[in-house]
């Protein structure tokens, strides 16, 4: 036998195999019930709840109004720079392409 007959040959045993380990699964043809939805449902937004308090209440004990000046200064002086940067490299780009008069 050819390798590619071998191959061929297995591949399909496997795809075999899987339909009839496949088909001895029950069917169930009525949907998971509704009741067990909305338990999971309220269970994962309890869940979320809890940790969005938790979060709540980790930033409200570690709030320092200095840090928050600072970082507030620090963004508005870093995005004043990076605008500057930012236009002269607009400038720059648009002269290489235009070229000079």
């Amino acid at each position: 036998m050819g390798p590619r007959l071998l191959l061929a040959v297995c591949l399909i045993l496997l795809v075999l195999g899987c339909v009839v380990q496949g088909s001895h699964l029950p069917q169930n043809d009525e949907p998971a019930s509704p009741a067990l939805l909305t338990k999971v449902q309220e269970s994962l937004s309890s869940y979320w709840d809890s940790a969005k308090a938790a979060a709540q209440g980790l930033y409200n004990n570690t709030y320092l109004t200095a840090v928050d000046e600072k970082i507030r200064d620090m963004y508005s002086k870093s995005t004043a720079a990076m605008t500057t940067y930012a236009s002269i490299v607009t400038d720059q780009l648009l002269t290489l392409l235009k070229g000079d008069p």
